[in-house]
């Protein structure tokens, strides 16, 4: 019979170290996110508050992994759901409803969010 005995010692200020990267790259690649949808010119654009005022990250609940785009004019929803309004396309070249379909899952860009996360969580981290 083999006794073997074991001691594990947790370095904790480097897993503080990490766990918060999480969150700082959870929060840059939302802000990253943000930049990119503004210059690939998808939002409709009359006034400019669609993308400009009215388009920001909310990152208030980053320590529990989750961040939002958030578009607050009011009518915002009614224009992002009905793709079949002629929209304007001398400011932004590329307007049209649904403009965050290139980044979700089976969109052209889906990858966008996942490969800017890791770039900024090895930036932060080294690893």
């Amino acid at each position: 019979m083999i006794k073997v005995n074991s001691k594990v010692k947790l370095n904790m200020p480097k897993i503080r170290q990490l766990t918060k990267a999480q969150v700082t790259a959870l929060e840059q690649t939302a802000e990253a996110l943000h930049t990119e949808v503004v210059q690939s010119q998808v939002v409709p654009r009359d006034t400019g508050n669609l993308q400009n005022e009215a388009f920001f990250v909310d990152d208030s609940q980053s320590a529990s992994g989750k961040v939002a785009l958030v578009h607050s004019a009011p009518y915002a929803r009614r224009l992002y759901f009905h793709p079949e309004y002629d929209f304007r396309t001398d400011e932004n070249p590329n307007a049209k409803g649904k403009w965050f379909e290139d980044w979700e899952p089976g969109g052209k860009k889906s990858d966008f969010a996942i490969d800017a996360y890791k770039k900024n969580y090895r930036r932060l981290t080294g690893v």
